[in-house]
């Protein structure tokens, strides 16, 4: 792209475009890298973005018997739905977090501006901000702008937030609503003694109460209202249809609780979830209790495990391929399709679950 046409943009669309162009170089230069770098002599599995080539016959001519390289697969997913963990810090102790407080970091506004641009470029559609809670750095303001710059500058046609909803005031609705299509609030049970006892307990403050709090402002400020429950040892055997129901989110997410190992499990993770984990079983049959809620989207340990594309405070996508979440190198060092292929993503699991649906609230039909 010729300059002349640079200056003639506006200055958040030549931002964008520059971003995309400095991210693709940066591709291009790491995929012209030697492939002699050092790599464990054998691999559980093959990495993302590599296909094996045959090995040569024994009887094939002496010159095309030499060593094959690893070849780049052309085909990379494409990140159509990102979850962009931007902090890792929270206000609650959820004995099972699978992403817990690990490090501090967060990117300057400006920094996740660009990788969000990146991402744009590359295919995204929609982003989803979560943590850690996102409402704790600078009390909401940093997901706000960044929610307003997906919408208003990006023109996304999804964006959306999952929080446990404790430090959401309405004044971030009044300021930042319009540019909101989805709000996802954590709730695993409407009982506040298994609340406290799972860590979503905060002193007086009732969980409960505050969700029925929110639900009433996304309808007054136009934003598609959604619940997120882990399903666990404590909660599995609640029955919640009627709470639900008259609720009435969007969606309502039931996941079956998820040990990753150095998140939530082993010598290294900050959570012990061995507790909470449910079987199959218990898993189904609490399912099967709530069968009549249409709005009920089930992901068990399957579903979920490789079928998201997560970034992580670094805008590294986090590979859970073996039962870790193993970092790529940073989008905004190799840009996003040479950092892609190292993120496990199954984008046909993707699919499969669901993953793609209506999710802009300009195609909801919601009497709000």
């Amino acid at each position: 792209m010729h300059l002349s046409v640079l200056v003639r943009l506006p200055l958040a669309v030549a931002r964008a475009v520059l971003a995309a162009l400095r991210g693709r170089l940066g591709a291009l230069c790491w995929s012209l890298a030697p492939l002699s770098l050092p790599l464990p002599l054998s691999l559980p599995l093959p990495l993302p973005g590599w296909r094996r080539v045959s090995a040569p016959s024994p009887t094939a001519p002496l010159g095309s018997r030499r060593e094959r390289e690893p070849e780049w697969d052309d085909a990379s997913p494409t990140p159509t739905s990102v979850n962009y963990h931007f902090t890792r810090q929270c206000n609650y102790k959820c004995g099972f977090c699978f992403h817990t407080a690990k490090t501090s970091f967060v990117l300057p506004l400006e920094e996740a501006k660009r990788g969000l641009a990146m991402l744009k470029e590359a295919g995204m559609e929609k982003i989803n901000f979560s943590g850690g809670e996102p409402f704790l750095q600078d009390r909401g303001e940093f997901v706000g702008e960044l929610v307003q710059f997906c919408k208003q500058d990006l023109k996304l046609p999804s964006v959306s937030i999952v929080s446990n909803g404790s430090l959401i005031r309405e004044r971030w609705f009044k300021k930042y609503g319009e540019y909101l299509d989805i709000l996802a609030i954590s709730c695993d049970s409407f009982d506040e003694d298994v609340n406290v006892l799972i860590g979503r307990g905060q002193g007086k403050k009732n969980h409960v109460e505050n969700l029925h709090k929110l639900r009433q402002w996304c309808r007054e400020y136009a934003v598609a209202f959604k619940i997120n429950s882990v399903i666990n040892r404590f909660n599995v055997e609640e029955d919640m249809n009627e709470q639900i129901k008259a609720l009435n989110p969007v969606r309502w997410k039931v996941f079956q609780c998820l040990i990753i190992e150095g998140e939530n499990s082993g010598d290294d993770a900050l959570r012990q979830a061995e507790k909470f984990v449910i079987s199959d079983e218990d898993f189904e049959r609490f399912l099967d209790r709530h069968k009549d809620v249409s709005c009920l989207v089930p992901e068990s340990n399957q579903k979920m495990r490789d079928s998201y594309l997560i970034l992580d405070e670094y805008m590294r996508f986090l590979n859970c391929r073996n039962g870790r979440k193993e970092p790529s190198k940073s989008i905004l060092d190799i840009g996003v399709e040479a950092a892609i292929k190292f993120s496990g993503f199954d984008e046909k699991m993707f699919l499969k679950r669901g993953g793609k649906y209506v999710w802009s609230k300009a195609d909801m039909k919601l009497d709000w």
